[in-house]
């Protein structure tokens, strides 16, 4: 078996806890691939006087490593989508192996990058590019082929799942977000954590691999947690759930469902009591059931546990001279199915409703036949007379399962209330059963 060379493209959080620990554990790694894994070539925008490279060759030009004939695999870690996805579709013009923690990359360009190293024979591996340390893609392509998965719902942002935890305290969601940011856990413009657009392109591409369809990341629903507060969080936990920032797809014999958004759980499930910047993944297969998959989501030698983890999938192979043993999405190309991603109005959930009520006889009725007119029955239904204010009382109501295009309906109307006073607030809600 020869020896296989790698070049690491970006030296950042992921980068650095690549080297550390490939460097670290070189001897024990070697000894699970059956081959050395050599680090021959590091590109960055500079170099980090933190870390000692050694002798090994630096350069500012990450296309260096992509034409350096001697590099088997171009690990690309530098993030983004533009510059990334030339840099891999010259990985594999060059007929270079890739690995990547890049899910931006592949939620969007995916199909793209996939079809190249298809027909160029090479492998890209994403497993860090979706739950961090987790492998949940290994366990979804691999451990669960002989299940047919219906749903796949996760906490897959770990900044979003700190906030809402530490919200449960009763602290305002601005409050906990800058703490957020001095901890290192935002970034300093946290849209993509908060509105649930990181979560959505790891959600396409668990959906992709879980259901064998083509990468849709553009159809998909995504809403954030920039509205949640702590009154609904709270009166949430007295109906017996917590709020979680999911992301959840559900194959269907119409489609599939993508969508990301803040949902209420019971408290008695397992992922329910998942806190902190930790992730979890649900998978429900006809043969296995439900599993759940827990862990750090994010941190610099957690992913790096991932990225190093496809660089022995692909050091094995490239050593021997055996081609790619697994395809990119779990199913072979012409296995793939393309389902089409249903409009959030035709998603089923129960619903929670916060609506402002002004203070007269008969408003709950007049809610209550509005909600039955459009086929929506209420679960339970929370007023406290002591949260009367200025004339004006909150209402919390629990639905069953109803269609979303009915709850908008309703919406509609129930805003439009001579009773009623602002926008009704509307969290979603999911069981798992």
């Amino acid at each position: 078996m020869k020896d296989v060379n790698v070049g690491i493209c970006g030296l950042g959080t992921v980068g650095s806890g690549t080297f550390n620990v490939l460097t670290r554990n070189a001897r024990l790694i070697a000894g699970r691939a059956g081959c050395s894994i050599n680090i021959i070539r590091i590109a960055s925008r500079r170099p980090r006087d933190d870390m000692d490279l050694g002798d090994i060759p630096f350069t500012t030009d990450i296309f260096d490593v992509v034409n350096d004939p001697s590099v088997d695999i171009v690990v690309e870690l530098i993030g983004g989508y533009d510059t990334a996805k030339e840099l891999v579709l010259a990985a594999i013009r060059n007929g270079k192996h890739v690995v990547t923690a890049n899910k931006a990359l592949i939620a969007v360009h995916g199909n793209e990058i996939f079809d190249a190293a298809q027909k160029a024979g090479v492998v890209v591996a994403y497993e860090a590019g979706v739950a961090g340390g987790i492998p949940v893609i290994k366990a979804i392509r691999e451990g669960m082929a002989a299940n047919r998965i219906d749903w796949i719902a996760g906490i897959i942002n770990g900044t979003g799942n700190y906030i809402l935890t530490e919200m449960r305290a009763g602290r305002e969601f601005a409050e906990v977000l800058k703490e957020a940011q001095e901890l290192g856990y935002a970034e300093a413009d946290p849209t993509f954590d908060v509105e649930g657009i990181d979560a959505a392109h790891k959600l396409t591409i668990l959906a992709s691999a879980g259901f064998g369809v083509p990468l849709q990341f553009e159809k998909g629903f995504t809403e954030g947690i920039s509205k949640i507060t702590p009154y609904d969080i709270a009166h949430a936990e007295l109906l017996g759930y917590r709020i979680k920032h999911l992301g959840i797809a559900r194959r269907r014999e119409d489609g599939i469902e993508l969508r990301v958004h803040p949902t209420l759980i019971p408290q008695s499930h397992l992922i329910a009591k998942v806190d902190g910047v930790l992730n979890a993944v649900l998978v429900d297969g006809d043969a296995v059931g439900q599993t759940m998959y827990y862990g750090p989501g994010a941190g610099d030698e957690a992913t790096a546990s991932a990225v190093i983890a496809d660089i022995v999938d692909v050091a094995r192979a490239v050593s021997i001279g055996s081609e790619q043993r697994i395809p990119y999405l779990g199913f072979e190309p012409e296995a793939v199915e393309d389902l089409s991603v249903l409009p959030m109005e035709d998603v089923h959930s129960a619903y929670y409703l916060r609506i402002t009520a002004l203070d007269r006889p008969g408003v709950l009725a007049n809610i209550s036949s509005i909600l039955s007119e459009h086929g929506i029955n209420i679960e339970s239904i929370m007023q406290k007379e002591s949260e009367l204010k200025d004339g004006r009382i909150p209402v919390i109501i629990l639905t069953h399962t109803v269609q979303e295009r009915q709850m908008n309906q309703a919406i509609e109307e129930l805003e439009a209330l001579a009773d009623t006073d602002g926008q009704v607030v509307r969290i979603r809600a999911e069981n798992f059963n």
